[in-house]
């Protein structure tokens, strides 16, 4: 079972709804968002609010908005975090173990660990050993990010992914399955992931929550747009292209 069971949503404490975050269709009228798997997936198009509901979950459970684990402390604090002030956690049991992994600013994720490594006061290159022995930056990117995967994941803790897919190509993506099936199996870890990737998103088991809907609703996954365009395309990907490029 999860360790996150429910976020609750305090509108009481909302002085204007009509300012963003707040008035995000995907939001309206949520009071509150269940978690019954131990994977979950946020779906929608780029600015339907998946990834500010996951920015105001990690800022919750403690971690940085600039992505990284409980004691990861680096980079500006996002003064734009507002969401999570009216959010109400629910745990059984609570964890303080996890990640927060943000794609667009891994790198500098990257960087503050070899910040750290140069650094005999702070651990020197022991701080590598969570992520593999190396600098992630000495790594491809789709490296780097399995490296964390396989050895920062395998923790008991809450790991909330934004956009993983970014660095994985297909191949790594199908990696990736396998590397949460493993750590779910061992009962250690929940995953939410907001993600644009079909493949992804087509874990067994897991539940959905497409923000494209007002408000959010839980969908199947063949019933995902990322799912029904995919299997479209591929079937028939010359008359697609042509029915595409004619309108």
């Amino acid at each position: 079972m999860p360790y996150l069971k429910e976020v609750r949503f305090n509108w009481a404490a909302v002085p204007d709804k009509n300012e963003y975050p707040f008035n995000i269709p995907a939001f309206s009228g949520v009071k509150s968002i269940s978690f019954h798997k131990k994977v979950t997936f946020f779906v929608g198009e780029n600015g339907s609010g998946k990834s500010t509901l996951l920015e105001a979950l990690a800022d919750k459970c403690g971690f940085s908005s600039q992505g990284g684990g409980r004691n990861n402390i680096f980079g500006i604090k996002d003064e734009d975090l507002s969401l999570e002030k009216i959010l109400t956690l629910s745990w059984m049991p609570k964890v303080k173990g996890g990640f927060f992994l943000r794609a667009e600013t891994f790198f500098n994720f990257a960087g503050y660990l070899d910040e750290l490594a140069n650094d005999p006061l702070s651990g020197g290159k022991d701080v590598y050993r969570p992520y593999g022995g190396e600098s992630l930056n000495r790594q491809s990117h789709g490296e780097s990010f399995l490296s964390l995967f396989l050895n920062r994941f395998d923790q008991k803790g809450i790991y909330l992914l934004d956009e993983p897919e970014a660095a994985l190509s297909p191949q790594r993506q199908l990696a990736f399955l396998r590397v949460i099936h493993q750590l779910e199996e061992k009962g250690n870890a929940q995953f939410i992931i907001a993600t644009h990737s079909p493949i992804l998103m087509g874990f067994p088991n897991a539940d959905i929550y497409d923000f494209d809907y007002r408000p959010l609703r839980k969908i199947a996954y063949e019933d995902t747009e990322h799912y029904q365009i995919t299997k479209m395309f591929l079937n028939n990907t010359e008359g697609f292209l042509k029915k595409l490029l004619r309108d």
